[in-house]
């Protein structure tokens, strides 16, 4: 799957602004979660809940194309794992968001510039990981087109999705990420892969991933999970067995 299509499998529709621009956007701070309830189709209804809110914003937990799942994964930094993930997703065909902080983009050169030949897409996750809504307008808009200009001079990649660092939002950050050109892209389904010295067993990953599959998700995943990697493969073979499409 080329880059517009990958694309297009985020982009869903919204209104403009006009609903929202009569008010100024509340800045509380609100921690994104998928929640553990889903509806008749496996779909978590927090996640469903969110695109209803927040779609005037450009901002979605699902994508609207409900035979596909998109992989994403968050790149804070790197354990050594990305470049068995790439193999993987090479060899499967499939094409994922990566979605870069500042200090990755700036570290991991050869590691980014694998992605962008063999067709994902980058994603922006802040220059410092800064939560949005703990920053000034200017600072958040530092924080998001930083990043964004390193990328584009560094890589000549212009970034277009945006993941909140964190989990982490408000109206006031969903719009300024919205003025700076961006759509946000949270999740709708995501697991405890994170911790290094934790990991799941490749059983357990598996079941995870496997059980909760449904249309129109958007998978959050870590680069530094071992057990990520091993499964992988795996994984995307039994999405494809069950009618979707990756």
């Amino acid at each position: 799957m080329n880059y517009k299509a990958l694309a297009a499998a985020v982009i869903f529709t919204a209104s403009s602004l006009s609903g929202t621009a009569a008010y100024a956007a509340d800045n509380t701070k609100i921690g994104y979660g998928q929640g553990t309830a889903v509806d008749s189709e496996n779909r978590p209804v927090d996640a469903e809940s969110f695109n209803s809110r927040y779609g005037d914003y450009d901002a979605c937990a699902l994508s609207e194309d409900d035979n596909r799942i998109i992989i994403t994964f968050d790149q804070g930094y790197e354990n050594g794992y990305t470049e068995k993930i790439l193999d993987t997703l090479k060899e499967k065909n499939v094409k994922a968001i990566f979605f870069l902080t500042g200090d990755y983009a700036k570290k991991e050169k050869a590691l980014v510039q694998r992605m962008i030949d063999e067709g994902h897409v980058l994603g922006n996750h802040g220059m410092t990981h800064a939560s949005l809504p703990t920053l000034s307008p200017q600072e958040a808009e530092e924080e998001i087109m930083s990043l964004h200009n390193y990328v584009l001079e560094e890589y000549g990649y212009e970034m277009q999705y945006f993941r909140c660092p964190c989990g982490e939002y408000s109206e006031a950050a969903l719009e300024k990420v919205q003025e700076c050109g961006y759509k946000t892209v949270f999740w709708s389904f995501a697991y405890v892969d994170w911790q290094t010295d934790s990991q799941p067993s490749a059983g357990e990953g598996f079941q995870k991933l496997t059980e909760s599959a449904h249309g129109g998700e958007i998978l959050l995943l870590h680069s530094v999970s071992a057990t990520n990697a091993e499964i992988l493969g795996d994984v995307i073979d039994s999405f494809r067995e069950e009618g979707f499409v990756v």
